[in-house]
C-alpha cells in the first residue's frame, strides 16, 4: 500500500467525519431531519477527502522536497543560519513587546518572529558569499565549492561538453589556474556518453575523447573535480540547463562554444572562454623583432610562404615560397587581429637586411 493511498483513506475519514459534524450542526439550526444532511454532507466530505488529500500532503510536501534537493549547500546553510538568528532577535524582543497595551502585546510578537526570520533568511542569503568567504576553509568542501563567491580564490566553475571535448582543459587543471572546484553535471556526462554511443565514427570518437579527458582530469588536476546531480528538469536543453545550474550556484562556465558564451553572458552568467584564454596567452611580437619559423605550405599570393608558430600563430614570410620545407629567421613587418587568432606578416631576415642597407645607401 503506498503513502498516497493511505493518506487518501485517512484524509477520506477525517473529512467524512467533519462533514457529518458539520451536517449535525445544520441540522440543528434548520430545526430538519438530520440523518439526510449527516449522510450527505459525510458522504461529500468522504469524497472531497479522498480527491483532495494529495494536494494538501503529498504532492506539496514531493515539490518542497524537490526544491530543495535543487538548491545549493551553501544557501540552504545560510536561509538556516539567517532564520535562528532572526528569531533569536525575535525572542529578545518579545518580552518589551508583550508589555505593550492590548491588543499590541499579543499581536506584535507573534509579527516581529514572523517579520525577523523573514529578514534574517533574506539577508544571509544575499550575502551568502561575504559569510563563506569569512569562514573559507572552515566549512566542508562540498559547501564552500557551491558557496564560493564571484571574487574569492576557491570559487568554482562548470565544465561544458565542448570544453571537456576539446580536451585543453585538461593541460590547464594541471597548472593549477583554476583554484575552485571543477564542478561537472550529471546531464554533461549523459551527453557525452550518448555521443560515445553514437552511430556516426566521427560523432562516436569526439564522445571518447572527451571521455579520456574526463579521466585525466580526474587524475592529474590540480584544482578538485567533483561530480554532481544538481539539475534543472524544467529545461530541455544541455546549455540551458548549464546556464540555470550556474546561477543557481553563482559559478561561472568554461566553454568554448560561441552561442553559449553569448547567451550565458546576455543573463548575467560569468563565461570563461578557452579560445580566448589561448589568444591571450600567445607569444606577442613587436613589428621588426626576428622570430624562427618552418615553411610547410606555400601561401595566397606569389611568392609567399606560410609557417605556423609552437602556439597555432600563422606565419605569412613574403618571399618564403622558396624556403619550403625549410626553418628560417624572419623579420616581423606587422601583425594582423581576427577573430579566428593572431596573423604575423614576416620577411626573411636576409632580405629584410638587404633591403635597409639599400635604403640606407640611397639615404647617403
Amino acid at each position: 500500500m503506498s503513502v498516497e493511498f493511505l493518506l487518501r483513506l485517512i484524509g477520506m475519514v477525517c473529512a467524512s467525519l467533519l462533514g457529518g459534524y458539520l451536517g449535525a450542526l445544520w441540522a440543528d439550526l434548520a430545526d430538519t431531519s438530520p440523518e439526510i444532511i449527516v449522510v450527505t454532507l459525510a458522504l461529500v466530505g468522504a469524497l472531497a477527502g479522498l480527491i483532495l488529500t494529495p494536494y494538501i500532503t503529498t504532492r506539496p510536501a514531493r515539490y518542497i522536497r524537490k526544491r530543495v534537493s535543487e538548491l545549493p549547500a551553501s544557501v540552504l546553510v545560510s536561509g538556516m543560519i539567517g532564520l535562528i538568528v532572526g528569531l533569536m532577535i525575535a525572542g529578545l524582543l518579545a518580552y518589551p513587546l508583550s508589555l505593550l497595551p492590548s491588543p499590541f502585546g499579543q499581536i506584535l510578537p507573534f509579527l516581529g518572529a514572523v517579520i525577523f526570520s523573514w529578514l534574517g533568511i533574506s539577508i544571509f542569503m544575499m550575502r551568502q558569499r561575504d559569510i563563506f568567504s569569512l569562514f573559507r576553509g572552515r566549512v566542508p568542501g562540498r559547501i564552500a565549492a557551491e558557496g564560493a563567491g564571484a571574487q574569492n580564490d576557491g570559487r568554482s566553475v562548470l565544465l561544458d561538453t565542448s570544453v571537456i571535448i576539446d580536451g585543453r582543459i585538461a593541460d590547464i587543471a594541471k597548472t593549477g589556474f583554476i583554484s575552485g572546484t571543477i564542478l561537472i553535471p550529471r546531464f554533461v556526462l549523459n551527453e557525452l556518453q550518448h555521443i560515445a554511443d553514437s552511430s556516426d565514427t566521427l560523432r562516436r570518437n569526439r564522445g571518447r575523447r572527451g571521455l579520456e579527458v574526463l579521466n585525466e582530469l580526474k587524475e592529474a588536476s590540480v584544482a578538485p573535480v567533483r561530480f554532481t546531480d544538481m539539475d534543472a528538469p524544467n529545461i530541455r536543453e544541455v546549455d540551458g540547463k548549464l546556464i540555470a545550474l550556474a546561477k543557481q550556484l553563482n559559478c561561472a562556465i568554461i566553454t568554448n562554444d560561441y552561442n553559449l558564451n553569448h547567451v550565458a553572458q546576455l543573463q548575467g552568467v560569468t563565461v570563461l572562454n578557452i579560445n580566448e584564454l589561448a589568444n591571450a596567452v600567445k607569444a606577442i611580437f613587436l613589428p621588426g623583432e626576428s622570430l624562427s619559423v618552418k615553411i610547410i605550405q606555400e601561401g595566397k599570393e606569389i611568392g609567399q610562404g606560410v609557417g605556423y608558430l609552437d602556439d597555432g600563430t600563422m606565419v605569412v614570410v613574403d618571399d618564403g615560397r622558396r624556403y619550403l620545407n625549410r626553418t628560417l629567421t624572419v623579420v616581423v613587418t606587422k601583425i594582423f587581429q581576427t577573430t579566428a587568432g593572431r596573423m604575423i606578416f614576416a620577411r626573411p631576415e636576409a632580405s629584410a637586411t638587404s633591403l635597409e642597407g639599400v635604403l640606407d645607401r640611397a639615404s647617403n
